[in-house]
């Protein structure tokens, strides 16, 4: 049965990346989040597949209940929490009926999350961190897993905010598609329908029991201390909640690698869990890869952003100047993989899949920028050579 839900969350992880491209690790935040009984929030301008996402994980978890709003400055208890019984308010009883609201519901996407107002904020903050809803005054425990948030900026620390934001372990910036190629892909899919596996919520459940038991070493937690204090040394303190939380999280990122024990690389996710600010995002993901990581896949995931760096800057320009250059710095990437390869023999897969990429890299670079240019060179000397000029 392990094995069962461990193919079945490989499945709906490959057609979510398959259905949403270049939004990786969203996807795996949102999975990471579902197992972890956590919550994530989404960044970015509209049009950037936030709702799309979190409503297609939905139809995938079968048996689930789904809850989805957007939420406005002028959002009413009701909308999310459910009307007022009048049958209970004749007889003095201020309770609510909560079908198919927010208190009902295992997972929850709320758009503009940072447009609640003061009138719903409470029961929000109370649901969401304590997984309890206070009907008629009485605490009623909820079926909530993870709520996903959404918006498309940050909140302003005036608006009193900050415990709503503090609510999501998970924060990620999404930005529009990227690769030319991709979006072409994201077009010509449009209408199309794609058959997406399924799993019953019996099967989530026992999921999120795993994770709960996947093991995390001594190495690990020294990691976690050895990030905290170098987090410190940079004027960046996460609370203490937000590291043991962060606990159930790296369990989850095991889990999704079909794993049973916590590795150090599993310690990448927190890039996205450490960060209050925006500012703070670049030193954060530089202490926890420093952390997380050894020399050689630090050295890796150096040479992976140099390579994707010349890679977009030169489908940005597509000069034959551009394209001659980034050439060029591809084939020293390639020199410089082949040679760790030599003297790294026991990391070759890991070696082999970038070196892959910037081969494929190099290979684009030269069809979609050397090439045409070459074509139009050819086509100017012809027509500067022919009859018609020479007249």
């Amino acid at each position: 049965m392990i094995v069962t839900n461990y193919n079945k969350l490989v499945q709906i992880r490959q057609a979510l990346n398959s259905k949403f491209l270049e939004r990786e690790m969203e996807v795996e935040g949102i999975l990471v989040a579902l197992l972890s009984r956590q919550h994530m929030l989404m960044i970015g301008p509209a049009g950037t597949a936030k709702s799309a996402l979190s409503s297609e994980l939905s139809t995938i978890i079968e048996g689930s209940t789904y809850f989805q709003w957007l939420l406005t400055k002028f959002s009413t208890p009701e909308e999310v929490f459910g009307p007022l019984s009048l049958k209970g308010l004749e007889q003095g009883v201020y309770q609510r009926i909560t079908t198919n609201k927010m208190p009902e519901a295992n997972l929850v996407f709320l758009d503009e999350i940072f447009k609640a107002n003061s009138a719903i904020l409470n029961s929000m903050l109370t649901l969401i961190n304590e997984r309890q809803f206070y009907n008629n005054g009485t605490p009623v425990q909820v079926p909530l897993m993870s709520v996903i948030g959404a918006s498309n900026e940050y909140p302003d620390e005036e608006e009193g905010l900050d415990a709503l934001y503090d609510r999501f372990l998970l924060r990620y910036e999404i930005n529009p598609i990227a690769d030319e190629t991709n979006f072409v892909s994201m077009l010509k899919s449009a209408g199309q329908t794609m058959q997406m596996p399924f799993m019953t919520m019996e099967e989530l459940v026992y999921l999120q029991f795993l994770t709960d038991n996947v093991v995390i070493p001594d190495e690990v937690y020294k990691a976690l201390s050895k990030i905290r204090v170098g987090l410190r040394d940079e004027g960046i303190r996460p609370s203490d909640r937000r590291f043991k939380q962060s606990l159930s999280v790296l369990q989850a990122k095991a889990l999704i690698s079909q794993r049973e024990v916590v590795q150090m690389d599993d310690l990448m996710i927190l890039e996205n869990v450490l960060w209050e600010k925006v500012d703070q995002k670049e030193i954060v993901s530089y202490i926890v890869r420093n952390h997380a990581h050894d020399a050689i896949t630090q050295t890796l995931y150096s040479l992976k952003n140099e390579a994707n760096e010349i890679f977009y800057s030169t489908l940005h320009d597509q000069s034959p100047e551009a394209g001659m250059e980034a050439t060029q710095k591809m084939k020293t990437l390639v020199a410089e993989l082949n040679k760790l390869k030599i003297h790294h023999q026991s990391r070759q897969a890991d070696i082999d899949v970038l070196l892959n990429k910037v081969t494929s890299m190099q290979q684009e670079i030269l069809d979609r920028v050397l090439e045409p240019c070459h074509l139009d060179n050819l086509n100017e000397q012809r027509w500067s050579s022919s009859i018609f000029f020479k007249m």
